[in-house]
């Protein structure tokens, strides 16, 4: 029996045309129909929303001598695309929405 390896680009094909989430270095969020990509993961997204991602943390209380610290997410919308050209480079999560 052959078992044959998946490779990235593969999964990457598997969602050609269909909506993804792309999160890049800067704290910006892209979701939109993935049309095209290529071996450097260069993307081109349609009808794309951008979002911001911002980080807060929250400090609780715990007893007298500790206290938990959390980071949360928070993403805003910031304004809708046509078609937007992505470079490589920059992405750091590639995500089926």
């Amino acid at each position: 029996m052959i078992i044959e390896q998946a490779r990235p680009l593969d999964a990457l094909n598997k969602s050609r045309d269909k909506r993804i989430i792309v999160e890049l270095k800067n704290n910006k969020q892209f979701i939109g129909k993935l049309k095209s990509f290529d071996i450097h993961i260069n993307v081109v997204l349609d009808d794309v929303e951008e979002h911001e991602i911002k980080f807060k943390k929250i400090t609780t209380k715990i007893n007298d001598d500790t206290t938990e610290e959390t980071t949360v997410s928070e993403s805003h919308l910031k304004r809708k695309l046509n078609t937007i050209f992505i470079r490589g480079d920059t992405i750091t999560v590639i995500s089926t929405e």
